[in-house]
């Protein structure tokens, strides 16, 4: 007599596991709550580089075709404000986030701006980054592990597109792409790293953006900024030098655009993730020899490499 054989379970990182879009939020500044997502779950998790920054939010958004879009929200600098950009554990928010089940993440953020015709108000969807963080961790890797991901393209162009259409259907004033130079702090710029940054070409100036982007891929979510921009930085000779009151009134404005973006993405994410790929960016990526990963590198990574091992 022939007996059926049970399918095994795929594995958590595998394509099998992540055939479904879920849409990740991390919210910067103002946006510690989204009021589209009042009615989810709170989810506590622990991970193997320590604890999130708070609890996620795990509810649906409706989509234009009547079924529901799966979202997960995380409050990048806790509730109530309480890290510095240099305080957050990145790696555990990010690892959290996939533990969840998230493939593509939107990372919402208050940015300066570097030119004069991204006027505080307007809405950024960077392309490139400039990294000026100094004292973060930047990889998942190490401690017995070496992998190399591309990064020539940090953010993840067909999704970034999609965020962006979003925003204008939001009734935003849109620009697509431009630098992001994403700075230690917590203090804000010199006049003359200011003008410095303008003179690389960066468009606008954050502090959050690295390491998260680059952990993004790692754990291969695709990954798109959604920059608020709230002021001048302090090189315009013509605007009030940045304070934390102007940047804070300006987000509270920015913050109902933001959470309408948000639903407008939603409504409009491809189902699957054929439709909407997502990086596979650790493919190839890894150096060290498998036989050499041993049993404690193996679980750590797990949800990062573990496919591929």
């Amino acid at each position: 007599m022939l007996r059926a054989t049970p399918m095994a379970t795929p594995h958590p990182a595998s394509k099998l596991a992540r055939e479904r879009v879920v849409l990740g939020i991390v919210g910067g500044s103002g946006l510690y709550r989204m009021d589209a997502l009042a009615h989810g779950r709170t989810v506590e998790l622990d991970t193997p580089f320590g604890r999130p920054s708070a609890p996620y939010t795990v509810a649906e958004l409706p989509r234009q075709d009547g079924s529901a879009q799966p979202v997960v929200f995380l409050p990048r600098h806790g509730h109530g404000h309480r890290l510095l950009p240099s305080e957050i554990d990145y790696r555990a928010n990010i690892h959290g986030l996939k533990q969840l089940g998230v493939t593509h993440l939107l990372s919402v953020s208050a940015v300066g701006s570097l030119r004069e015709v991204i006027v505080p108000g307007h809405v950024v969807f960077p392309d490139q980054f400039i990294d000026r963080t100094r004292t973060r961790v930047q990889s998942f890797f190490g401690d017995g592990v070496v992998a190399h991901v591309q990064f020539g393209e940090p953010t993840t162009p067909q999704f970034r597109a999609l965020a962006r259409d979003a925003a204008v259907r939001a009734g935003a004033t849109v620009h697509d792409g431009g630098t992001l130079v994403v700075m230690e702090g917590p203090a804000f710029s010199t006049k003359a790293e200011s003008h410095l940054y303008r003179s690389w070409g960066g468009a606008i100036i954050g502090m959050t953006a690295l390491p998260e982007a680059k952990l993004a891929r790692e754990a291969e979510l695709g990954y798109a900024v959604l920059a608020l921009a709230t002021d001048y930085d302090c090189w315009h000779e013509a605007e009030a030098e940045v304070s934390v009151d102007l940047v804070m009134a300006i987000v509270a404005r920015n913050v109902e655009l933001a959470q309408r973006t948000i639903v407008e993405l939603a409504a409009k994410l491809p189902a699957t993730t054929a439709e909407l790929p997502y990086p596979n960016a650790c493919e190839f990526a890894i150096m060290t020899d498998r036989a050499a990963i041993g049993p404690a590198a193996r679980a750590r990574l797990d949800l990062i490499i573990g496919h591929y091992l």
